[in-house]
């Protein structure tokens, strides 16, 4: 390693041989970048599990435009109810060709073995698979049976094997809302933060389950435009067509966007993430600071005597980066390796959407790079001030 720092350097890697000069010191470094690394790389990864599950039931929908409520919420579960005539205008404009309520509500599901969950359902036509994820159009047609759903298979805290052979001709019983309902077959779409799994159901269905809900109020209304449309030019037409701020209309991409950016920024929970990640970094600053200046005092007479020899500060900046680097650069790996077993036993144990991403890893290993990089140069700041002579 000496001989291939030499070549790569120009030098003596004197800051290499400092570092493995104290391997007691250096194996504490290191487990101490490597911890803040995982405090980072948990909070990111909690951060884009969020994301991820906001992301899920927009992909379940394949329309042109969406129309929501004008409600100050912009999470697509917590929207306020819209007039259904709001569809029918919609219909006016010669570029929209079709649209599909759909109604959503949540109900807290207890299985024979006294685990609760809580359900997203979404109540749909079952006629309406054109607007819905191809996967979906095929067993949205088996929900015209009345009282019966399509299930979660990654519902979290319910044992769902029973379910996996649930079919039209063989539907499998279950109770919920005080209603039994028959499980016709499944999907896997998963919970989030706001839930534990999402069932679809007809519209006819999610009534009979959520009888003060009326078919007039839909959650959300889905609308498909003729081949060549511009999604843009026609929500702003339609925006026309309705009174004043009563209803918001967004392509699905955008609505999707927008409520990532609003868990991620104006809800606590993203907020926190945020503070946490600040304080992973602050703590990785902080330890590689204190190894770094203790190494600095440590040689400080060295150091002195380089500077009497007339060496510049540039040369002195260098053995700490090279330290800061080093320590960044292998620091990192454990800390990664940890990380990604801690999202594999999260997702494991609570079916969120939580994996390790490749743009994650580089970022978190170039911003180890800079934290390390920033605490040399903040321990050098006693040398930098100092003459030869005080040095001794």
């Amino acid at each position: 390693m000496t001989a291939f720092l030499s070549r790569l350097l120009g030098r003596l890697p004197i800051g290499y041989l400092q570092l493995t000069h104290h391997p007691g010191r250096l194996m504490a470094a290191l487990a101490g970048v490597a911890f803040a690394n995982v405090l980072v790389f948990v909070q990111l990864g909690l951060a884009g599990s969020m994301a991820e599950s906001v992301s899920i039931p927009y992909r379940l929908f394949q329309p042109d435009l969406l129309i929501l409520s004008p409600a100050e919420s912009e999470a697509l579960s917590d929207a306020a109810t819209l007039p259904r005539q709001r569809l029918f205008q919609a219909l006016v404009h010669p570029d929209v060709t079709g649209g599909t309520p759909i109604y959503m509500s949540r109900a807290t599901w207890i299985s024979g073995h006294d685990a609760s969950s809580s359900i997203q359902f979404f109540g749909l036509a079952p006629d309406a698979g054109a607007f819905f994820h191809d996967g979906l159009a095929a067993p949205l047609v088996s929900l015209s049976l009345s009282d019966t759903a399509l299930v979660d298979m990654l519902t979290r805290f319910v044992d769902m094997r029973s379910f996996a052979e649930a079919h039209p001709e063989a539907p499998v019983p279950f109770e919920i809302q005080n209603r039994q309902i028959g499980a016709v077959g499944t999907v896997s779409i998963g919970g989030g933060f706001g839930g534990d799994g999402v069932f679809l159901v007809s519209d006819q269905t999610f009534f009979r389950l959520f009888p003060q809900r009326s078919s007039a109020t839909p959650s959300h209304i889905l609308l498909a435009l003729a081949p060549g449309a511009d999604p843009g030019r026609v929500a702003a037409e339609l925006t026309q067509l309705y009174p004043s701020d009563t209803v918001r209309i967004r392509t699905v991409t955008t609505a999707m966007e927008q409520e990532v950016r609003y868990q991620m920024t104006e809800r606590p929970t993203g907020l926190i993430f945020a503070f946490g990640v600040a304080i992973g970094v602050i703590v990785g600053i902080v330890i590689a600071y204190q190894v770094l200046s203790a190494d600095v005092a440590d040689h400080i007479r060295e150091y002195a005597t380089f500077k009497a020899m007339g060496f510049r500060q540039g040369f002195f900046v260098g053995i700490i980066l090279e330290e800061a680097i080093i320590l960044a650069a292998i620091g990192f790996w454990p800390g990664l390796v940890f990380s990604q077993l801690f999202y594999q036993s999260l997702a494991y144990l609570t079916n969120i959407p939580i994996f390790m991403t490749p743009e994650r890893a580089v970022a978190v290993f170039f911003g180890t790079i800079l934290a390390c990089a920033l605490s040399g140069v903040l321990a050098m700041r006693k040398l930098a001030a100092a003459q030869p002579a005080d040095l001794f």
